[in-house]
């Protein structure tokens, strides 16, 4: 990518093969995950300091097979499948044939996955597993709102509340539904039949990922018992939230996912257990990443989209 802009300005280009260093491994890439970041990071709508200006290789997710590991490098061989989020928020250029990777950012394969499956769990997994069990503390028992659903987080985000114990409710369009009810969710809630708060209540954990703005927080917030907590992935918890929150005795975060190998073993184990899968949605050859990120931002995705090489 040479400039922001829509995604015509993505553009397929030469360069060096790069070099693992020391601590880190070398992936020829086999498939790369598409999240919302990339699209707002290539129009120049979210762009935090740590990832510079273009030009610039756009990805965070990886799979692939070890070709080349740096010196000190223990927990992974030439040949093995390897996934992981490297480096988030800067740059990890996983849009490419090969990528770089500290070893401390990838682990091996989950042998239930394939190769577009694990492409896609990383950002998206850990993202809504720091975002239910970090930030949320979720226990099992918990009632948990999962909002949007269907869509690349929230399906994981259903099954891993799941898998620990939850009662879980899902927001999607009803035409959803069967695929929520098939991740595991308990209630699945058509988000178009008015504000959540009216068809839910009494909630331990909300995780919205969707609300942009106070007055949707605000109404999120209302679904929660006292004592609960709102994890905000999409929108700012701004000043007001928070302190309607305080005011009705309830806990509201936000957060940014982050590399984490632990968490990133957390659900390796659940897909080698047959707890968690990745729903590829489509897969779409890297000289197509227009019309991917094209389709990734219709917001009618329904699990994950992907690049493959």
């Amino acid at each position: 990518m040479l400039e922001h802009g829509g995604p015509e300005v993505l553009r397929l280009q030469e360069l060096e093969r790069p070099v693992p260093a020391a601590g880190e491994v070398l992936l020829e890439t086999r498939a790369a995950g598409l999240n919302p970041v990339d699209t707002q990071v290539r129009s120049g709508s979210w762009l935090p300091d740590e990832i510079g200006r273009p030009p610039m290789v756009l990805g965070w997710d990886v799979a692939g097979l070890v070709t080349e590991i740096g010196a000190g490098v223990r927990s992974l061989e030439p040949g093995d499948r390897a996934f992981g989020m490297p480096a988030f928020p800067e740059l990890a250029r996983c849009d490419a044939e090969y990528v770089v990777a500290s070893e401390r950012h990838v682990l091996p394969v989950p042998s239930g996955l394939t190769d577009e499956q694990a492409g896609g769990l990383p950002l998206a997994g850990l993202t809504a597993w720091q975002a239910l069990v970090d930030e949320g503390r979720m226990r099992a028992g918990d009632r948990v709102l999962v909002m949007a659903a269907a869509g690349g987080v929230g399906h994981l985000a259903v099954q891993i509340a799941k898998a620990r114990g939850a009662h879980v409710i899902g927001t999607a369009r009803r035409e959803k539904h069967d695929f929520l009810s098939g991740l595991g969710a308990d209630e699945a809630i058509e988000y178009t039949d008015g504000p959540i708060d009216r068809s839910v209540s009494d909630l331990d954990v909300v995780l919205d990922l969707v609300s942009e703005d106070d007055d949707g927080l605000i109404t999120s917030l209302a679904t929660l018992r006292p004592g609960g907590r709102l994890v905000v992935i999409a929108g700012t918890l701004t000043e007001r939230v928070s302190a309607v929150a305080g005011q009705q005795g309830k806990l509201a975060t936000e957060m940014l996912v982050a590399p984490d190998r632990a968490a990133l073993q957390s659900l390796a184990s659940l897909a080698d257990a047959g707890r968690l899968s990745v729903h590829v949605d489509a897969a779409f050859p890297l000289e197509q990443a227009a019309d991917a990120h094209r389709r990734q931002e219709s917001g009618r995705v329904m699990g994950k989209l992907l690049l493959t090489t």
